[in-house]
């Protein structure tokens, strides 16, 4: 319990942090309505197609590499926790973790994933 007291307490802070962001942007926030602030908007301008149009492949990709560096970092959190257990193998397994997901990175970026033209 002791190992992840202190990603319990930076959990708890964050959250009170949160809730006191969310507090004061409400008390703090303007009053006056108007349509400008209300109305549908995509990407600063009114909206040209209907919404149930696809998506182009690029949104996907991004979403899945977002899905991979997020699932990373779920990985990481347990290996800094026990990296003064785990030993040499433990550092090296993650190193080689960490290079083939680097790897599949470059290979999206060089495929062109990343463009948005």
């Amino acid at each position: 319990m002791i190992k992840f007291s202190k990603i319990i307490i930076l959990f708890i802070l964050s959250m009170i942090i949160s809730f006191l962001i969310f507090i004061m942007a409400f008390l703090l926030k303007e009053k006056k309505y108007s349509w400008e602030k209300v109305s549908p908007y995509e990407c600063g301008f009114q909206a040209f197609e209907d919404t149930r149009n696809r998506f182009e492949v690029k949104f996907y990709l991004v979403a899945i590499l977002f899905i991979i560096f997020d699932l990373e970092i779920a990985y990481l959190f347990p290996w800094a926790l026990s990296v003064d257990q785990i030993g040499f193998e433990g550092v090296l397994s993650m190193i080689i973790f960490l290079f083939i997901l680097t790897i599949g990175f470059l290979v999206e970026w060089k495929k062109g994933a990343l463009d948005w033209e």
